[in-house]
């Protein structure tokens, strides 16, 4: 295996580039350490067990005083062993760093409880826990080796979902919280779990708020124009064919800030009035007049 993993990192190093290599060990350095700290600032003190193995480390902890770190890195090294296979070699040797730094900083980090309020607990210990996770995912790793698991589950058995898989597990440590630590504390558990994935999501997507706006209309090349010229965004013309005429006309698509949406709208109102657009959320926008594509 220690081959195995030297063989990655070479490879890694050499396909891609080292800026792109440090961001993204930075982001699961920040990842660990933000999401870690969730554990005794927020989860422990209040027995929230947030699913994953780390959900029954923290059963474990309300029921023999367990370290929860080292429960948790106990649990997850011999499932990482038996599915790494299942994964690429870069984010196997990407993840196993992040399991290892996750599960050791949950027991090192000198963190005192900040509240011990469950439903302060439960909320800000999600979010802090959704953050970290989310970076993590974003520096290409995962920290449980139950995702491991799901992906061979999934192969063998392609009916099953990874998240399917995934969210079985977390059903099941909720109730091994309710059956062993209380059904109030289960319940806050699914509030955490629902607050998690949704900045996970948050985090991988991004904050940018920007804009994709789509646009049907027969002055489609004067308004062209204007947005490229008085907006300053680039332009693209998808090609569309209206069922009521069965007359080919191009979809004018325009990604653009937030703040820039009202200047789309009123180009589009200048020109035709009988214009057709909708706004949609473009989540994470990466490429010419935003994000470089080549990183984070």
């Amino acid at each position: 295996m220690k081959l195995r993993i030297r063989e990655s990192v070479t490879e890694h190093i050499h396909t891609v580039g080292g800026k792109q290599i440090a961001v993204g060990y930075l982001q699961i350095l920040l990842g660990c350490l933000i999401g870690a700290a969730a554990y005794p600032a927020f989860l422990i003190s209040n027995n929230i067990a947030p699913g994953g193995l780390t959900g029954v480390a923290t059963i474990l902890n309300y029921l023999f005083g367990l370290p929860v770190g080292t429960v948790s890195l106990a649990l997850n090294i011999p499932l990482f062993i038996i599915g790494y296979r299942s994964m690429g070699k870069i984010f196997a040797f990407r993840s196993l760093i992040a399991t290892v730094l996750f599960s050791l900083l949950i027991d090192l980090l000198p963190i005192r409880p900040v509240s011990r309020d469950p439903l302060l607990g439960t909320l800000f210990g999600g979010v802090v826990l959704g953050a970290g996770l989310g970076l993590i995912l974003r520096g290409g790793a995962t920290t449980g080796g139950t995702d491991m698991i799901a992906r061979m589950v999934h192969k063998k058995l392609s009916f099953i979902s990874v998240g399917m898989f995934l969210f079985a597990i977390d059903c099941l440590v909720v109730l091994g919280a309710a059956a062993f630590i209380g059904v109030e504390q289960a319940l806050y558990a699914f509030i955490s779990i629902y607050v998690c994935s949704k900045v996970i999501d948050a985090v991988m997507m991004g904050f940018s708020g920007n804009k994709a706006c789509f646009i049907m209309t027969e002055k489609w090349e004067k308004i062209t124009q204007r947005l490229m010229d008085e907006v300053g965004r680039g332009v693209t013309h998808l090609e569309a064919k209206g069922a009521y005429r069965g007359k080919p006309q191009p979809v004018v698509l325009c990604v653009v800030a937030r703040q820039e949406v009202m200047s789309v709208k009123r180009i589009v109102q200048e020109e035709d009035e009988k214009a057709f657009m909708f706004i949609s959320e473009a989540h994470e926008a990466l490429g010419e007049g935003f994000n470089s594509l080549g990183g984070d």
